[in-house]
């Protein structure tokens, strides 16, 4: 197949998806196509589309290529779409993500040490929304439950990576490390390859556990 043709199926392939695609997975529709070589004819129209100021953007997110549009083509798409409703997290959700995200693995205890306040119900709705996964657990008496970001927190927010994450100095202060060097832990970790297999049950699990742990802390 010819090259430009290649370049225009994984146009197509990125068209079509919802998700991120990776070169690993764009080959096998493609031939087996070397990923290398699937890679270089991405990137190679990803900048045709920003050379061009196509209203279309080609980005690399959360591992993968997703075809987005061009973010000064936005108040165009706010007026076509302002009648659609969208759910958007709220402060509270949005800081205790936060919080997961610049400083996992950490355990529910953790996090309401930083932010002060019961964070139960924030953490049922991040769960909910595959936002945060349980990424193992912590090597201490009791051995409570971990928790770290998601692959659909990275495709939410636009990042190839967690380095992608921008610097946010109020939760890097001394004040934040004194609060959670006392707490942190050895870490036994769940790999991230593995994260889609947490079910509802494991989490109606999860939740019980983090009563009973929350139940014997009172207790103690």
């Amino acid at each position: 197949m010819p090259e430009n043709n290649i370049k225009f199926a994984i146009e197509a392939m990125l068209f079509a998806s919802e998700k991120p695609l990776s070169a690993q997975q764009l080959s096998p529709a493609l031939d087996n196509l070397a990923a290398a070589e699937i890679r270089k004819l991405t990137v190679e129209l990803q900048s045709e589309y920003e050379q061009n100021n196509r209203g279309m953007r080609i980005a690399e997110i959360a591992g993968g290529f997703m075809m987005v549009t061009a973010s000064n083509y936005a108040p165009f798409l706010k007026k076509l779409f302002k009648d659609r409703h969208t759910e958007r997290l709220s402060k509270q959700a949005l800081e205790t993500l936060a919080i997961i995200a610049y400083k996992q693995p950490l355990t529910r205890q953790e996090i309401e040490i930083l932010r002060n306040v019961n964070v139960d119900g924030v953490m049922k709705s991040l769960l909910e929304k595959s936002m945060i996964r349980i990424a193992g657990r912590k090597k201490t008496p009791g051995r409570p439950i971990v928790y770290g970001t998601t692959r659909q927190f990275l495709e939410h927010f636009g990042l190839m990576s967690l380095d992608g994450l921008p610097k946010i100095e109020e939760l890097n202060t001394p004040q934040v490390k004194k609060e959670l060097s006392a707490e942190m832990g050895e870490i036994e970790l769940i790999p991230e390859s593995q994260e889609e297999t947490v079910s509802p049950e494991t989490n109606e699990e999860m939740n019980s556990m983090e009563q009973s742990e929350r139940k014997e802390t009172s207790g103690s």
